[in-house]
C-alpha cells in the first residue's frame, strides 16, 4: 500500500473500489487493463479493511470502558 492510499479516507477508497468493479464488470478492456484494475481493487480493499479494522478496535475498547465505568459504580 502506497502512502498515498494510506492517506485514502474510507469514503474515497470505497468510492473508487465501487468504480473499479463497475468497470470490471462492464468489461471491454484489454487484459492489461483488467489486471491493473483488479490490482488497484485489491489495494482500494485492503485500504477499506485498514479502516474498518481501525473501527473495530475503538468501538471495541469503548465498550470495555463502558464495562469498566459500569461495573466501578456497581461497587460502590
Amino acid at each position: 500500500m502506497s502512502k498515498t492510499d494510506e492517506a485514502l479516507g474510507y469514503e474515497q477508497a470505497r468510492d473508487e473500489l465501487i468504480e473499479v468493479v463497475r468497470r470490471l464488470e462492464a468489461g471491454g478492456t484489454t487484459l492489461e487493463e483488467s489486471l491493473a484494475l483488479w490490482e488497484r481493487g485489491e489495494e482500494l480493499a485492503k485500504v477499506c479493511r485498514t479502516w474498518l479494522e481501525g473501527a473495530r478496535k475503538r468501538l471495541d475498547a469503548a465498550l470495555a470502558e463502558e464495562e469498566v465505568e459500569e461495573g466501578a459504580e456497581g461497587s460502590e
